[in-house]
């Protein structure tokens, strides 16, 4: 064989193989450990659940999945680095709530919760539960609404802060049963638990790990849940759409995002591992520990149910004049 001829067989050996090296270097991944952002710090129920998150992914994926606390600034810090990661798959946002109320909460933010992100899968709820004193005369929603009807200055509720899902869930009920109320801000739930067993608060909207010892001990009440449906965490506390308020939906919760610009079979293979993981029984065991209820489901109706978040809490926002601590 000449050496013309040759070349020509390797030029035509180079022109065949380059189609095939795209694929093949997508296919690759994931090629290295992931990142996984919590937007809080250890020992909440979004880190345990990343943990548990990661544990489960790195074993399917073949990878190791570090995951990192980036807490502040109302998750903002974390969702910041996600957003200006590289789009390559291996930075994720295990996102909360406050990514959909932020829009409404502060002014010139360093991303778009629309335009930065690739939905992935969403993993989880925090039912809210609308939780009183157990002295208190009011064993029913109605009852309680009753009271807060007939009090001056209305029902007072414990938030554990300004924008959060508590805060904005007990701003929704006030307006939807038509009473007057005050919703009182702490520096998490530990105060405000501390002023309702006391008694100088009527209410607080809260995750059920937390009141269950004070329920146990006879000395809280769950008059409801605001759930879609009833919550398998307390199934005997009614929806308060049963109860008579259908729009008062509100939760904490929590979700996978990426970088916007994530390779679509990326986005894909996660959300696809993410919904495997939500139907673990171990998984499941552990989330539930944490107070969370697990969700899944397409990245299309992760996406649209951002969406939804951001215009729903936004009016309820402007309506009660919430600023930003």
């Amino acid at each position: 064989m000449t050496t013309l001829n040759r070349r020509h067989l390797l030029a035509v050996a180079a022109g065949l193989a380059l189609p095939w090296s795209a694929p093949a270097s997508a296919q690759a991944w994931p090629a290295r450990p992931i990142r996984m952002i919590s937007p809080y710090g250890a020992g909440g129920s979004n880190d345990i659940l990343t943990r548990v998150l990661g544990d489960f992914l790195g074993r399917r994926l073949g990878q190791g999945i570090v995951v990192e606390n980036k807490a502040g600034a109302g998750t903002r810090i974390a969702n910041d680095f996600v957003a200006k990661a590289p789009p390559d798959g291996y930075t994720l946002l295990h996102a909360a709530a406050p990514i959909a109320i932020g829009e409404a909460l502060y002014k010139d933010l360093p991303y778009d919760v629309h335009r930065s992100f690739a939905a992935i899968a969403s993993t989880a709820i925090a039912p809210l539960f609308l939780v009183v004193n157990a002295q208190a005369p009011y064993r029913t929603l109605a009852e309680f609404v009753k009271h807060a009807k007939a009090q001056p200055g209305g029902a007072t509720f414990g938030s554990p802060g300004a924008g959060s899902a508590p805060h904005l869930t007990a701003e929704l009920l006030l307006r939807a049963a038509g009473a007057k109320g005050v919703v009182v801000q702490y520096r998490g739930d530990a105060p405000a638990y501390t002023e309702l067993l006391a008694g100088r608060i009527d209410a607080t909207l809260t995750a059920i790990s937390t009141a269950v010892p004070h329920i146990q001990a006879g000395k809280l009440r769950v008059l409801g849940v605001a759930n879609e449906e009833r919550s398998p965490l307390y199934p005997d506390a009614p929806t308060l759409r049963e109860q008579g308020l259908p729009s008062v939906v509100g939760y904490g919760w929590y979700g996978m995002l990426a970088p916007a610009g994530t390779p679509a079979a990326v986005v894909e293979r996660l959300n696809a591992e993410i919904n495997a993981a939500v139907a673990d029984a171990d998984v499941r065991r552990k989330a539930e520990a944490a107070g969370l209820q697990l969700r899944g489901g397409s990245a299309a109706e992760f996406s649209a149910f951002i969406g939804s978040e951001t215009r729903k809490w936004a009016q309820i926002i402007k309506a009660a004049n919430i600023t930003a601590e």
